[in-house]
């Protein structure tokens, strides 16, 4: 388990062998860019920058499904991007449900995003929806 507080993500790239990464309270966005990690399994983003402005958030799931093709359990928790009405007064369990959707249908080997367990009518949902499932609200 690496524990990490940074801006920069450089030297992962010598960690090839890495399995977790906790990357809680950073100051890291959409534009984060990991190294290869394959056998990376366990990734924890809470309490970042992470948002679903324009298409960033998808560029950053792509980009998390090419260089860590191993990652089964996923945490956004405390990102604008992971909606929460714990968080947010305006946001509610059928955002929650959609961004978990759109997240399953980019990821489709999480076993586990934020603290719940990935489902198998999740799954399915997210292979039929999950495209169209970005959270966004009218304003």
């Amino acid at each position: 388990v690496a524990f990490v507080v940074c801006r920069s993500l450089e030297g992962l790239k010598t960690f090839g062998s890495l399995e977790e990464l906790i990357l809680d309270n950073n100051l890291l966005g959409n534009d984060l860019l990991l190294p290869r990690l394959p056998h990376l399994h366990t990734l924890t983003l809470n309490k970042n920058q992470i948002s679903f402005q324009r298409n960033t958030c998808k560029i950053l799931l792509d980009h998390l499904a090419e260089v860590v093709p191993s990652l089964q359990y996923l945490s956004l928790l405390g990102n604008v991007a992971c909606p929460n009405e714990l968080v947010s007064k305006d946001k509610d369990e059928d955002d929650y449900q959609r961004y978990r959707y759109f997240v399953l249908h980019k990821l489709r080997n999480l076993k586990f995003l934020d603290t719940r367990k990935v489902t198998k009518s999740e799954r399915e949902e997210a292979l039929v929806r999950g495209a169209f499932m970005k959270v966004v609200k009218p304003k």
